[in-house]
């Protein structure tokens, strides 16, 4: 195995990790842009107002998200398992 199959496999590990998270991540910020809008105009500053709703969104994209992200995840080892003989030369 040369540096540049480590470099493609590590860069393909790393490009699927930003891929899944990406969803949840983006959905937790647009929540929590959007409770800190609401908490800064009516000037309520419960701490439990930020978790609740952003855990309940990242938990809802995360049920609807799911299946694609275990597709992914199977393709991608997959793809590695088959390709492991090749690597190991």
């Amino acid at each position: 195995m040369n540096p540049a199959q480590v470099t493609a496999l590590a860069q393909d590990a790393i490009v699927l990790t930003l891929l899944l998270s990406a969803p949840l991540l983006i959905v937790g910020m647009i929540v929590g842009i959007i409770i800190a809008l609401f908490q800064a105009t009516t000037q309520i500053q419960e701490m439990t107002l930020t978790f609740v709703p952003k855990i309940f969104a990242v938990m809802l994209t995360l049920l609807f998200s799911a299946s694609w992200m275990m597709i992914k995840l199977v393709d991608y080892t997959t793809n590695l398992f088959n390709s492991l003989p090749g690597l190991i030369r």
